[in-house]
């Protein structure tokens, strides 16, 4: 079953005006899919993961593109990087030409490296994260709330909590009855041995896996490398580049407090979240929804799912997500804050199913202390009603969101 994403009308624009588009994202978000679905019928397809594929492709790279011309989808190009230089020749010779090549990879540290420096200018770089809450519902082009009026019910507290605990994967979204646990600790697995263990940063996967699971354990707040490369006896350095590592595979976010100063931005503490909430969960050792709902990553579970809903719909846009957090000396504090470059949307995000007026006085003060630069916001719960909670603020069920 093939589940429309949203990013299909932005990545057919990329693919007539560009000579080549790359598709990035963490594996198994269906991007081999996505690209077979909207250009099988008139492209070829080679993968590069297959071992011998992958030999005539670094041994004789001019002979291989010769092999497969234009147009053609090339699979998982992270393993042979040494066609981008001789993929960038054969551009040039018809640089005017849209559509060429189709790249696809599991991007890896050096892989936006390697592209930016052989197919600069020619290649638009697109990312495919697991599937949003609009595309599982088959919503894909729904707007925010802050861009057109929307619906203010939603489905109820459980059916949310159970969305959340399976992720966003289309393999699980198309098979429904597919034992959760066991895909999700496959998945894992498979992203260890196949995605880390190539990276030069990562040596020892078992320090690595314990890595992962003391980073999902601490999802949503303010991160402390040192504190954990203390807990986990490695060294900061080693902490930092294994969390650039989670980055560049598509597997966290990190959040940056807002700042006017974007220099400040920058150097700040920041929050670390997981790109999947059911990868998240996983980590976590959460096996059934009400567990995950109440224990003590309740709040991070589902802030990840808002900021998740928020980036994802952006990169499929084809836009990079401006998104923050704000957080003030005196202890105000916004869950979320999205810049839209006209407007700072605040979002605040709340585990308790029965919205009130409280809830909206860290966004209030936002409001108040950013003036006209401050657009309308939001309190996300996972109840099923929607209303107002203050001039300017409205409560909204995640369903709706």
């Amino acid at each position: 079953m093939y589940i429309s994403r949203a990013l299909e009308p932005t990545l057919l624009r990329a693919a007539a005006e560009f000579p080549a588009v790359v598709l990035t994202g963490p594996r198994q978000s269906g991007k081999t899919t996505l690209l077979k679905h909207l250009f099988g019928g008139a492209c070829g397809y080679v993968s590069l993961e297959l071992p011998d594929v992958r030999a005539a492709a670094i041994t004789d790279p001019r002979g291989f593109l010769a092999a497969y011309p234009p147009s053609v989808i090339f699979d998982e190009i992270q393993h042979a990087p040494e066609l981008l230089p001789y993929i960038k020749e054969r551009i040039d010779v018809r640089r005017s030409q849209p559509g060429q090549y189709l790249l696809s990879g599991s991007q890896n540290l050096l892989l936006r490296e390697q592209i930016t420096e052989s197919l600069a200018g020619r290649a638009a770089v697109l990312r495919l994260l697991p599937l949003s809450r609009r595309e599982a519902a088959g919503e894909p082009q729904r707007p925010f709330p802050w861009e057109a009026a929307g619906r203010l019910s939603g489905p109820a507290f459980a059916g949310v909590w159970e969305g959340l605990l399976r992720g966003g994967y289309p393999e699980l979204a198309a098979q429904p009855d597919r034992g959760l646990h066991l895909w999700h600790a496959s998945y894992v697995q498979t992203y260890l041995e196949r995605d880390v263990r190539s990276i030069r940063q990562v040596g020892d996967l078992t320090s690595f896996q314990a890595f992962l699971r003391s980073l999902a354990a601490r999802a949503g707040q303010l991160q402390s490398l040192s504190g954990l490369a203390r807990d986990l006896g490695v060294a900061v350095n080693t902490a930092k580049a294994w969390l650039s590592v989670l980055e560049a595979t598509h597997q966290v976010f990190i959040l940056r407090p807002y700042f006017a100063n974007v220099g400040k931005r920058l150097v700040k503490t920041p929050k670390v979240y997981f790109t999947d909430t059911g990868t998240l969960c996983h980590l976590a050792g959460l096996r059934d929804p009400e567990h995950a709902a109440a224990g003590p990553l309740g709040g991070a579970i589902f802030e990840t799912a808002a900021l998740a809903e928020i980036v994802k719909t952006l990169l499929n846009r084809g836009e990079e997500p401006r998104v923050y957090f704000w957080r003030t000396s005196d202890g105000s504090e916004v869950d979320l804050v999205v810049d839209t470059g006209d407007h700072l949307i605040p979002i605040e995000v709340k585990l308790s199913a029965t919205p009130h007026r409280g809830m909206a006085a860290a966004v209030k003060t936002f409001q108040e202390l950013h003036g006209s630069k401050a657009g309308p916001g939001f309190v996300i719960h996972p109840g099923d009603v929607g209303l107002p909670l203050a001039p300017g603020v409205a409560a909204l069920p995640f369903s709706a969101f």
